[in-house]
C-alpha cells in the first residue's frame, strides 16, 4: 500500500489492515474506561491517529520510527497544518505509542525523542468588568431569557468549562448556595454560588419546573424540546445576547470562563485560589493569567503614577 492510497482511502478503522486497527481499539477502550477522557477526547485522539497514517506506509506499528515521524511533520508543514495541530497529532502518537510500550507490544517509543514544535501562546480573550455587566444586564421574562441569564451568570459567576455547565443535572445544585462540577478526568469539584448566579439560577428552576419534563430528564438546563442543551445551542445563544448587548466582539462560552479567572484573580492575587476554582491539574495552566493581570496592573500604573500619566 503506498503512501498516495493511504492519504485517500484511510478514513475508517475498517480500511486498516487488522494489525494496525486493533492497537487503535485497544488504544482507545484504554483511554475510555481507564484513563475515564470524554467521548469527544477519545474521538478526536481516533481522529488524529488516522490523519496522522495518512503520511506513513506501514502494515504494522512495529515498523514506525523516529524517521517515519520527522517525515510526517514535514509534510503536516507542507500541508500548512498549523503547531497547535502538528502538536496535537504529536503528543496523541506520542501516548499511544508509549500504551503499546507498556503492552510489550513495542520494545521503546519511536515518538519520544521528537519535539514538539515552539508555538507562540496567545493570551486567553476576556472582557472587563464593564463590557461582563453589559453582557448579563439584560431582563426577559421568557423561558428562553430566563434559562440563558441563568447559564450565563454561572459560566461567569463560577468559571465553569461549557461540557461542564451543559452536563450539570439538577442533583448537583447542592445546600449552602453550592454547585457540583464534573470537570476534565471525571474530577470532582464544589463550587459557590454567588448572589446574582443563585437568584438566576433559582428563576430557572421555577420556570424549568412549567416545562413538566419527564421525571428520567436530570438535566439541570433544557431546550424547547425538554432536553439537554447542547454546547452549540448554548454558543447560539450567547452570539445572540451579545448581539442584543451591542457588544460588537465574538464571545464564546470560554471568554466568561477566562473574564472569571482573570478578574478573581486581580482582586485576590490568589492563583493557588483560582486553579482549585477553575479546576486546572497544574499550576502552569493557570499562570497565563497573571501575564493577565500583569497587564491590568501596568494600565493602573500608566494612568496613576506621576513619572508615567502622559500629558
Amino acid at each position: 500500500m503506498t503512501s498516495s492510497r493511504v492519504q485517500t482511502t484511510i478514513t475508517k478503522l475498517e480500511d486498516l489492515p487488522e494489525e494496525l486497527s486493533s492497537w487503535i481499539v485497544k488504544f482507545i477502550h484504554f483511554i475510555r474506561v481507564e484513563r475515564q477522557l470524554s467521548e469527544h477526547t477519545c474521538r478526536n485522539y481516533q481522529r488524529q491517529i488516522l490523519s496522522a497514517l495518512a503520511h506513513l506506509n506501514l502494515t504494522s506499528w512495529q515498523q514506525l520510527s523516529a524517521d517515519h515521524i520527522k517525515m510526517m511533520l514535514m509534510q503536516c508543514s507542507s500541508a500548512k497544518l498549523s503547531t497547535r495541530t502538528i502538536n496535537l497529532r504529536l503528543t496523541v502518537l506520542r501516548n499511544f505509542c508509549e500504551y503499546m510500550v507498556s503492552q510489550s507490544y513495542l520494545p521503546n517509543n519511536p515518538v519520544a525523542s521528537i519535539q514538539s514544535l515552539k508555538q507562540s501562546k496567545p493570551l486567553p480573550k476576556q472582557l472587563n468588568v464593564d463590557e461582563m455587566g453589559s453582557l448579563l444586564n439584560f431582563d426577559s421574562n421568557s423561558f428562553l431569557g430566563i434559562r440563558d441569564k441563568a447559564m450565563f451568570e454561572l459560566l461567569y459567576g463560577c468559571g465553569i468549562r461549557l461540557s461542564e455547565l451543559t452536563g450539570l443535572r439538577l442533583s448537583d445544585i447542592l445546600a449552602s448556595n453550592e454547585i457540583r462540577v464534573i470537570g476534565k478526568g471525571n474530577k470532582e469539584r464544589r463550587l459557590p454560588l454567588g448572589k446574582k448566579a443563585n437568584k438566576a439560577l433559582q428563576d430557572w428552576l421555577v420556570e424549568r419546573d412549567k416545562l413538566r419534563a419527564s421525571d428520567d430528564e436530570s438535566a439541570l438546563f433544557l431546550s424547547n424540546r425538554k432536553t439537554r442543551i447542547s454546547n452549540r445551542q448554548v454558543q447560539t445563544r450567547l452570539d445572540h445576547w451579545a448581539k442584543q448587548q451591542t457588544l460588537y466582539q465574538q464571545i464564546s462560552p470560554h471568554t466568561l470562563r477566562h473574564s472569571f479567572a482573570t478578574h478573581v484573580l486581580e482582586s485576590s492575587n490568589d492563583l493557588r485560589g483560582v486553579q482549585e476554582l477553575l479546576g486546572h491539574a497544574n499550576l502552569s495552566t493557570t499562570q497565563v493569567y497573571t501575564h493577565l493581570n500583569f497587564q491590568h496592573l501596568s494600565q493602573t500604573y500608566d494612568q496613576a503614577h506621576p513619572r508615567a500619566k502622559k500629558k
